[in-house]
């Protein structure tokens, strides 16, 4: 897919820009022409002279070189590449990107392109969590700029979150996705995400230990290769992707009646943790201590989302993948909860408190399916679920 193609990659400032030296090399690997535009502050980084080296091409930096007017202006260069990449996009090329400044060469190249653009953000913790930096980032998606990252983990600065750029596979797989238009273009997903909450009284509720990290991952990488999903969400800890049609939802009925008002969808992963009972007598208002003991609370079982979907007889998507977070016997508890539900697929994990699954960012699983048991290294969640898209988009092809 990336052979013979074009890249005009922008390179910005922070210490992330080493890597856009190993990815002009693996992409020049894969026949891919790039051609380099280093800004002021990614020349403090990577100098012209390994840029032009790696990619075998004149390094572009200056918008007023009356040369490369002449030769080649800014207009022809933002428009003569098959894809605008800019590894790493420092928070100030965002804020750029977001109110339409030209005053360099890169914002005026990402700013008279016709072209798809693909940015893959780098920066402090602190300043990618910034209200400013997520008004920025809305804003961008609502353009369809294509996002790739950021992953989480140390930092340069010695702080720990998410801000560090994507690795070069990362990039590279979304620099592919971003070229074939995306396997699952024109396609729609749902996806559930996150824990429910039972309510006890107006102020407590029952719950589980689930993040949403992982539904959001696997909604994230759907989006990348095109699809369009509706992410039907709990009260996670993790707030909803960007470029999803987000339903917020509480309890395990309000989920299910979110499911069905969704539109028809070629595939549905249902990856929340759905609380199996709610408390049927739940109280108008604060349950308070009294002499007459212990509060009772009768539990009823929830609706079941997965089956329900499932064993549709009319407008069943042609995938249903379900989750099955076990503690024991993992394999064949989720193997039998395949075939007791109806679904096409199980994804079972380990959710055992040493594992540090539940509400970690790592998962362990084992794709079932009527045919097989396929068992997947431990990896991110985000790794998982990159995984688990390609293999829904397979299945959709």
């Amino acid at each position: 897919m990336l052979a013979d193609k074009h890249i005009l990659l922008i390179v910005g400032g922070g210490i992330a820009a080493f890597k856009s030296l190993d990815l002009v090399r693996r992409l020049r690997e894969k026949g891919t022409k790039v051609t380099p535009v280093l800004t002021a502050s990614g020349a403090q980084f990577v100098t012209p002279l390994s840029l032009s080296a790696l990619s075998a091409s004149k390094i572009y930096q200056d918008l007023f070189d009356l040369t490369d007017e002449a030769e080649m202006g800014h207009i022809e260069l933002s428009r003569a590449a098959d894809l605008i990449v800019v590894a790493p996009a420092t928070a100030d090329l965002m804020a750029k990107m977001a109110g339409g400044h030209a005053n360099d060469l890169a914002s005026t190249l990402l700013l008279a392109t016709d072209k798809r653009v693909l940015i893959a953000p780098s920066m402090n913790v602190r300043m990618w969590e910034h209200p400013a930096t997520q008004r920025n980032l809305t804003l961008l998606e609502d353009n369809s700029v294509l996002v790739v990252g950021p992953n989480e983990g140390d930092m340069a600065c010695g702080e720990y979150g998410p801000g560090r750029m994507a690795e070069v596979p990362e990039i590279i797989a979304a620099i592919d996705a971003a070229l074939a238009d995306g396997p699952l273009k024109g396609k729609h997903v749902l996806v559930t995400s996150g824990p429910t909450h039972e309510p006890i009284d107006p102020v407590r509720y029952i719950a589980n230990r689930s993040s949403g990290a992982q539904g959001t991952a696997i909604a994230k990488a759907l989006v990348a290769l095109g699809a369009e999903v509706t992410f039907v969400t709990g009260p996670a800890d993790v707030p909803p992707p960007h470029g999803v049609d987000v339903v917020k939802v509480e309890t395990a009925k309000e989920m299910l009646d979110a499911v069905w008002s969704a539109p028809p969808a070629e595939a549905a992963v249902f990856a929340a943790a759905v609380a199996d009972w709610h408390v049927a007598n739940a109280g108008d208002s604060k349950i308070k201590k009294g002499s007459s003991g212990l509060p009772e609370l009768n539990f009823a079982e929830n609706p079941d989302i997965l089956a329900t979907i499932s064993q549709k007889t009319e407008g069943r998507p042609k995938l249903v993948v379900g989750f099955a977070a076990e503690t024991d016997d993992v394999v064949a508890h989720a193997t039998a909860k395949r075939k007791r539900k109806g679904c096409d697929w199980i994804v079972a994990n380990d959710v055992s408190p040493q594992t540090g699954i539940m509400g970690g960012t790592e998962n362990a699983v084992t794709l079932i399916t009527a045919e097989s048991a396929e068992e997947w290294p431990r990896m991110s969640k985000d790794a998982v679920a990159k995984a688990l898209a390609s293999r829904i988009a397979q299945a959709l092809a």
